[in-house]
């Protein structure tokens, strides 16, 4: 029989059988999460077994058991008296005595205290199990019994204790795994990576308890695991349809933005949102659920399209615009050039009519860079600013000059507007004729008053010019022809309609009587206006 020292569950994974070394050589190795509450009993040191023999020392699974060393009760500090029951009132107590030096004897350090005998607490799990006369311990399984090791030097109810014990410990690791597996967040990885652990502690494990119920509590944890991994690839595949849902979303912005018509293109907030889409997409990576290989591939493939497609629509569009640019520059080079000799000139309708056709030419020749255009802009300003400054600097002499010349003009006005109305359009042409002469003589007058005064001396001459054109109309025989057969018509239709009121009356038809009536007043207005005309034209 192969002789080994006690071990933990978890190394006994041979069918071979255990047997204990003598508690001498067992070390204290369990935590003090493993051990087990003793009971305590009180040691009294004057005792005595009687056996001469040397206690065996402590094994791991004693140290587990070890009691709790109590103080002699004689080494306890003294308890403070009670009060004599009767007394009326506590009686002043006396002064404390000074602290002296402590003696050498109590100083002197105290005898060991013996150890408390070990109640042994007993497991369920040693039912499963017997020890033979020899001290083999069996552990009782539906398939029969096997033999599981022995504990020398120990009695049958300690060896069997041991390896129950190891059972339950055992169990317990199951227990465990399953409530983990069951009730907290721990992954399928995990799980499976304790559940092969737990099958190798189990697989011929040298313990002592139900190994029935053991297998039956391993199975419900791969049977735990085998359903949380469904639930898990379920989650997986829902969290992997959001995130390629996302993803999708994503893909079809950067699609949209790439496929605007480059006219309609705001170049400076779709180059950012494409920025900000592929960070997006580096932190969908980064913190959202992986997706499969195709999936992930096939849509990077259509958000890096797109991307692509947006910068080479980009840099096509930046090198057309500079081209643009450049020509703009060139041609408002050459409309400053042309600026700058103009701006000294004399010339100030010529030159300023010149100013106006190259502002038209400036802004027909489109914009060069920001920086470039606001400088040639200054430069071309500049020259005309000077020419206009200087031409309005003579213009507002001159208007010092022509004040005088307003006054002439301004009485000249005033008697043209005396004229009418046309009594006799002979001496009124005249009239006028020699205040025009007059006019052209004063000479210019400030420039803000030229179009107020014009504008007043050509309705004088409008008003004259008509009256001229009335009296020629009705000396024209052609006129007085139409004039006089107008009036004839009128008359034959005054005629037939006062005989067409005489037969309404006498039919006594109210009706015709009052259309007749309306009629016949309108035509012999239109007669009395018509012979007033005629004797206008002289007959």
């Amino acid at each position: 029989m192969t002789t080994m020292s006690p071990q933990n569950p978890d190394s006994s994974n041979s069918d071979t059988t255990e047997t204990v070394s003598s508690p001498e050589t067992v070390e204290a190795v369990n935590t003090v999460e493993e051990q087990t509450p003793v009971v305590a009993v009180g040691a009294d040191p004057s005792e005595d077994s009687g056996d001469d023999r040397p206690a065996p020392a402590a094994t791991a699974d004693d140290v587990e058991k070890a009691p709790v060393v109590q103080e002699p009760a004689g080494e306890q500090a003294p308890a403070t008296t009670a009060a004599v029951p009767g007394t009326s009132a506590p009686k002043p107590s006396a002064p404390a005595p000074k602290p002296t030096a402590p003696s050498p004897a109590s100083m002197r350090p105290h005898p060991p205290t013996a150890a408390a005998p070990t109640v042994p607490v007993t497991s369920e799990s040693t039912k499963f199990g017997r020890v033979a006369e020899d001290g083999t311990v069996f552990v009782i399984t539906p398939d029969g019994e096997r033999e599981v090791g022995s504990y020398p030097e120990a009695t049958h109810e300690e060896a069997l204790a041991y390896f129950a014990r190891k059972y339950d410990e055992l169990n317990a690791s199951a227990v465990l795994l399953l409530q983990r597996v069951v009730q907290t967040d721990l992954t399928v990885h995990d799980g499976h990576e304790g559940l092969r652990a737990l099958r190798e502690q189990v697989s011929g494990a040298h313990v002592v308890g139900d190994l029935a119920q053991l297998d039956a509590t391993v199975e419900q944890v791969a049977t735990a695991l085998k359903a949380k991994a469904q639930v898990e690839g379920e989650a997986r595949a829902a969290a992997r349809a959001e995130s390629a849902a996302k993803r999708e979303t994503l893909v079809a912005e950067a699609e949209t933005i790439a496929a605007q018509p480059v006219e309609k293109v705001q170049w400076k907030q779709s180059t950012a949102r494409m920025r900000v889409l592929l960070d997006e997409w580096k932190a969908m990576q980064r913190d959202t659920t992986k997706l499969d290989k195709p999936t992930e591939n096939a849509l990077w493939q259509r958000f890096s399209a797109a991307r692509n497609g947006f910068d080479k629509a980009r840099r096509s569009h930046f090198a057309k615009l500079d081209e643009q640019h450049s020509a703009a520059k060139t041609e408002k080079l050459r409309l400053i050039a042309e600026a700058e000799k103009l701006a000294t000139s004399k010339d100030w309708g010529q030159t300023a009519t010149a100013f106006k056709r190259l502002m038209g030419e400036w802004k027909r020749a489109g914009r060069s860079s920001r920086a470039d255009d606001d400088a040639l802009w200054e430069r071309f300003k500049t020259a005309q600013d000077s020419f206009f400054n200087a031409k309005d600097e003579v213009t507002a002499a001159e208007n010092e000059q022509f004040e005088a010349n307003l006054v002439v003009k301004e009485d000249l006005l005033k008697q043209a507007r005396a004229l009418l109305p046309v009594k006799n359009l002979g001496a009124t042409k005249a009239a006028l004729r020699n205040l025009q002469d007059k006019w052209d003589a004063a000479g210019k007058v400030p420039r803000k008053d030229i179009e107020r005064l014009e504008k007043a001396m050509r309705a004088v001459e409008t008003t004259i010019r008509e009256a001229e054109d009335s009296k020629w109309k009705r000396v024209d025989p052609e006129v007085a022809a139409r004039a006089q057969s107008m009036v004839d018509q009128l008359e034959k239709a005054v005629a037939d309609l006062q005989a067409d009121l005489a037969k309404a009356e006498a039919a006594g038809n109210a009706k015709k009587v009052a259309e007749a009536k309306s009629a016949l007043e309108a035509r012999t207005a239109w007669l009395e206006q018509a012979r007033r005309g005629l004797q206008e034209s002289g007959r």
